[in-house]
């Protein structure tokens, strides 16, 4: 059923054309919606920027979630659609546990993204009212906490949400990126790299992540879905014929290993670097040139990422034992291979906490990666409890170690 709210703007009410808030209509306002995302571009003005394409069905960012929304600001008489926000609920771990068990402490919560407002209708109050309204639905459908994610660099989301929202800044992961070359990279040979069926992968996560911030409840979904192109395992290739996952005492390696799944992000949407100079597109034009006319120097080319492309993430990046790190190195190189298979993936993507120990393992540019990821928080309803373990998570500004990012709410 659609829902409608009329928003006051930023003037008196006499004067101020009406805004309405209201469900997203995938028969009415698809067009619309994509040519807003067409329009809105991320990243500071004048510098370069991402713009985001996406694929199918707007609402298809948040689609892989039980419990999902979009919503759209109409402005004026007209109607015109300039703004629009998705959100979804889902229940993760907060890297607790109930005293004197084993328990994981789970707590209910949503997560905002794809926020955008027309730039011509800018101040007018119109994002306010469209986390407002998304906060509403999110606690009539018991949720206990909202956040969202944004760079570091963008302050006026950060303004935004907690000047006027009243949220507070919660976690800072980083966003590790690595282009996709056109060259194969070497895998040494006593290592073994297997893919683990999704019904291993689960027990194995939930026995890695459970102390974990953020490792979702329905993870089984997750490892099932059609944008999850599997979860791989690299061992000492001496010890795998010693490991065997259908035995609950023999679930994990008792040598080193290093584990992480796969996401493709390509089917959902692509991005476009878009406001570079002319001099920049020319120099990374060069490197791909050079590499195909020399591969034997391996020369590290900039892929094209100025025409639509996608990406791979990868998530549920762990390590362990002494050679877990050359492990995870050699993981993310048969990862980048097997990119290398879509010509439509550029890049991959993958974001870990500050201090999490895979941080350093991960190939990475440091050009096009980005230091702090802000994650900000609110808690919806219900006051603060001092003795509340979920309020002393939401108060914590030390993280867990580890945080386990969803590749659906990318």
């Amino acid at each position: 059923m659609e829902k409608k709210i009329a928003a006051e703007a930023n003037f008196p009410a006499e004067h101020s054309p009406p805004v309405v808030v209201r469900e997203y209509d995938g028969g009415s306002d698809k067009a619309a919606v994509e040519e807003l995302e067409r329009r809105c571009e991320v990243g500071p003005p004048g510098k370069p920027s991402l713009v985001t394409d996406l694929m199918g069905d707007p609402i298809a960012r948040v689609r892989n979630f039980v419990s999902h929304i979009m919503l759209v600001a109409e402005y004026g008489h007209g109607g015109e659609i300039v703004g629009v926000i998705r959100g979804c609920i889902k229940t993760v771990t907060s890297g607790k546990k109930i005293s004197s068990t084993e328990f994981p402490v789970y707590v209910k919560l949503a997560y905002i993204l794809g926020l955008r407002v027309s730039s011509t209708h800018r101040r007018l109050g119109i994002a306010t009212k469209l986390i407002q309204e998304l906060e509403n639905w999110s606690t009539k459908n018991g949720a206990e906490y909202s956040y969202m994610a944004t760079e570091r660099t963008n302050q006026p989301s950060l303004n935004l949400f907690i000047k006027k929202c009243n949220y507070v800044k919660f976690r800072n992961p980083t966003v590790l990126v690595q282009p996709i070359h056109l060259h194969q990279k070497p895998l040494p040979s006593d290592i073994t790299i297997v893919r683990i069926p999704p019904n291993i992968s689960e027990q194995i996560y939930q026995t890695l992540f459970s102390c974990s911030e953020f490792f979702p409840k329905d993870i089984d979904k997750l490892l099932n879905n059609k944008l999850n192109l599997g979860t791989f395992m690299a061992l000492p290739k001496n010890s795998h014929s010693k490991w065997n996952p259908k035995k609950t005492e023999d679930l994990l390696p008792k040598s080193s290993f290093a584990i992480l799944s796969v996401w493709n992000t390509k089917e959902v949407y692509r991005l476009q670097m878009k406001g570079v100079s002319a001099f920049t597109h020319a120099a990374c034009v060069g490197t791909r040139v050079l590499d195909a006319m020399v591969p034997w120097l391996k020369i590290p080319s900039i892929p094209n990422v100025f025409e639509n492309f996608g990406f791979h993430f990868m998530y549920g990046l762990h390590m362990e034992g002494n050679d877990g790190s050359r492990l995870m190195r050699n993981l993310c190189k048969f990862v980048h291979n097997m990119a290398q298979d879509d010509v439509d993936i550029r890049v991959l993507v993958a974001e870990v906490a500050p201090m999490d120990r895979v941080r350093e393992a991960v190939p990475h540019w440091k050009r096009f990666s980005w230091e702090e990821d802000i994650w900000c928080i609110k808690r919806l309803g219900v006051q603060v409890d001092e003795n509340n373990c979920h309020d002393h998570w939401y108060k914590s500004s030390d993280s867990s170690e580890v945080i386990f990012v969803d590749p659906r709410e990318l």
